[in-house]
């Protein structure tokens, strides 16, 4: 009675079975046509296709590497690279305000004999030295964790290559530290923007500083440059970005020695407020169209790269805006400001916390398949809030 059913169920496995050598088959059928090709050809030839091959995949193996290990990834930055600063003592000091010198002795026997027989040593008053900005130093730290700390992933030729010729953004693969990357880098781009025509000036009438000039060019270099473009050779990314690192810290240098201007006035800080705002409402905006594209969970491909350019971008600004907190520090405490920009420094370090190892584009609803995407979101726009708050205290 049941030989049969068993039968029906044995004839579909062995069908289910040749189905799967088949498309087996079909898959490794091209490997094995240039396996044949390639034993027959002659010594020299071989040689040099293994080589290429060996090269190709050495190549691969790099970009693997490069883009699963992130190196110096610190959410508490800020706080490192505030303790490098030499003038970090001097906290009601904003940018480029004078700070107390040292004193050192003109005659400087300092021996007890001399002090016994009541010799008083002659003082003289250290070369006056002003206050850093500590923007133009986390800007300068943003980039050398990007292309010197870490590889610049958006020029490597593994890169440009893509999986099989599809780019690494349509895919679920080694992809995230490269949008993670540029979302730093777009940060960049405004503040070394904001730096020149603003925060570097007295006014907007005085000439601009040149050295922040030459960094935000440097910056607005194209972001996959690699030797050889559309027009020939050029020069790659990373290189042509170390530059403004020295731009940066050269115009950090000449302020200290009070010899560049840093206009920490309360419509500078309000201007900067609007356009990080709206960075940070653009960014949201792309993340809600994704939602709204898809909900395919953790099989949506385009959702890592847009949560991690969010998360870089979130990133690269909880460390210009702890900077900009010093910078400004005046007008913060005159306008009573500290309370709302430190509630908006929390908020913005506890979303750094957010690091899923697999990113979902799920339903907002769903219950198996979260929504990575709509939490960064609204951490975002809770950070924008905040500004927006402040930025309203300042104008009125």
């Amino acid at each position: 009675m049941l030989d049969p059913i068993v039968n029906f169920f044995t004839r579909i496995f062995q069908l289910i079975g040749r189905g799967i050598g088949l498309v087996i088959g079909i898959l490794l059928w091209p490997f094995m046509w240039v396996g044949r090709w390639y034993g027959n050809r002659n010594l020299t030839l071989r040689a040099v296709l293994g080589l290429i091959v060996v090269g190709i995949v050495g190549l691969y193996a790099y970009f693997f590497y490069v883009t699963q290990f992130w190196k110096s990834f610190d959410p508490d930055y800020p706080t490192r690279v505030a303790a490098d600063s030499a003038s970090a003592q001097a906290t009601n000091a904003v940018a480029g305000d004078p700070i107390a010198g040292t004193t050192g002795t003109a005659e400087g026997s300092g021996q007890p004999a001399a002090a016994a027989a009541g010799t008083t040593a002659q003082t003289a008053p250290a070369p006056q030295s002003c206050k850093r900005s500590e923007i133009a130093a986390v800007a300068a730290d943003l980039i050398d964790f990007n292309v010197n700390q870490n590889a610049w992933i958006s020029s490597m030729l593994a890169s440009k290559l893509g999986f099989f010729g599809v780019s690494w953004r349509n895919t679920p693969f080694f992809d995230n530290k490269a949008a993670f990357q540029l979302g730093i880098n777009q940060v960049l781009r405004r503040t070394t923007t904001e730096l020149v025509d603003t925060l570097g000036r007295a006014r907007g009438t005085s000439r601009i500083d040149q050295n922040l000039q030459d960094a935000r060019t440097a910056l607005a270099w194209d972001e996959d440059a690699w030797y050889i473009g559309m027009r020939g050779p050029t020069r790659p990314t990373p290189s042509v970005y170390r530059e403004a690192i020295g731009k940066l810290r050269g115009f950090n240098t000449s302020l200290e020695q009070c010899q560049a201007t840093f206009d920490a006035r309360a419509d500078n800080l309000l201007q900067f407020l609007d356009r990080i705002a709206g960075d940070m409402g653009s960014t949201s905006d792309i993340l809600r169209s994704q939602i709204e594209a898809s909900d395919a969970g953790w099989f949506d491909p385009r959702a890592d790269d847009r949560f991690w350019f969010a998360y870089g971008q979130l990133y690269a600004y909880y460390g210009i805006l702890s900077a900009t907190h010093t910078d400004f520090s005046a007008v913060i405490r005159e306008r009573n400001l500290a309370t709302l920009w430190d509630t908006m420094q929390t908020q913005m370090r506890d979303a750094l916390n957010m690091q899923p190892w697999i990113i979902s584009n799920g339903n907002e609803s769903s219950f198996l398949f979260p929504s990575h995407l709509a939490t960064m979101g609204f951490n975002l726009l809770r950070a924008r809030s905040q500004i927006v708050e402040i930025r309203s205290v300042l104008d009125r």
